[in-house]
């Protein structure tokens, strides 16, 4: 009987050890996969989506010219916004390549820095509810 009762005890074990490890590696696929995803290949996207710190809000740049969008969605679909941050392009249309520009978030919600990967330009990229507090700055 005690033989029997500690090989299932052992069985268990084994078991409860095998499913940790398999659901782990689980997990870091499914990260890996979600890093693919929202990390793709720069130099065949035009457009990306990056996330705020508001659940709501979006930003949307075009990786060739650095015209930068603020997305807002809503559940109820009264309150989707598409709204400009930057209307006018960064380079001329000569000089626009596929993953040229990239944001980069920072430790300010409201704020993100923009560079342009060619030749090291950034710029500060200020997001807001309110229409007048939305904009991008050179940083030099």
């Amino acid at each position: 009987m005690k033989k029997t009762l500690i090989s299932i005890i052992g069985v268990l074990i084994v078991s409860l050890s095998y499913a940790e490890t398999h659901s782990n590696n689980l997990n870091a696929i499914d990260d890996k996969l979600y890093e693919n995803i929202s990390l793709q290949n720069d130099d065949i996207v035009v457009y990306r989506l990056y996330t705020t710190k508001n659940m709501w809000t979006f930003i949307k740049l075009n990786t060739r010219n650095g015209k930068i969008w603020q997305v807002q969605y809503d559940v109820e679909g009264d309150n989707r916004i598409e709204s400009y941050l930057n209307m006018s392009p960064l380079v001329s249309k000569d000089k626009e390549v596929n993953g040229r520009f990239t944001l980069h978030a920072t430790k300010n919600m409201w704020t993100f820095i923009l560079i342009d990967q060619v030749d090291g330009r950034v710029w500060q990229v200020q997001w807001s509810i309110e229409f007048e507090n939305r904009g991008i700055m050179p940083i030099e």
